[in-house]
């Protein structure tokens, strides 16, 4: 049997070619995905702002200890892009490449201050 590790995971990306309606339902939403809404959920968290230039998406991964950050990242991209596409009633909004940075936090060291 494998480890399970958490990873979070925070995929950036730039909106790229929005159409008028997918720029109007952002511009919509845009105080519902502001920097007070990030969380590190398995569904992801989506933040921008109203410049919708940058984009970022916040997740919880759960995965095989071997499969490594790699495949955390990986998963999470999977997660984001699906959102992405999902955004806009279906149509879905463009979108540039996606840069992730995983940390572990089951191999994360906490340093605790003595009392």
């Amino acid at each position: 049997m494998t480890t399970q590790h958490t990873y979070r995971v925070i995929v950036r990306g730039t909106f790229q070619d929005l159409t008028d309606g997918a720029r109007a339902r952002l511009l919509n939403e845009v105080e519902e995905h502001g920097l007070g809404q990030m969380r590190f959920t398995p569904e992801g968290s989506l933040t921008y702002d109203r410049g919708l230039r940058h984009f970022s998406f916040r997740f919880v991964v759960v995965s095989d200890a071997d499969d490594g950050e790699e495949m955390a990242a990986a998963l999470a991209e999977d997660r984001a892009e699906t959102a992405l596409r999902a955004l806009g009633g279906g149509a879905g909004v463009g979108f540039g490449e996606l840069r992730s940075s995983v940390t572990d936090m089951d191999t994360m060291k906490i340093n605790r201050k003595g009392r």
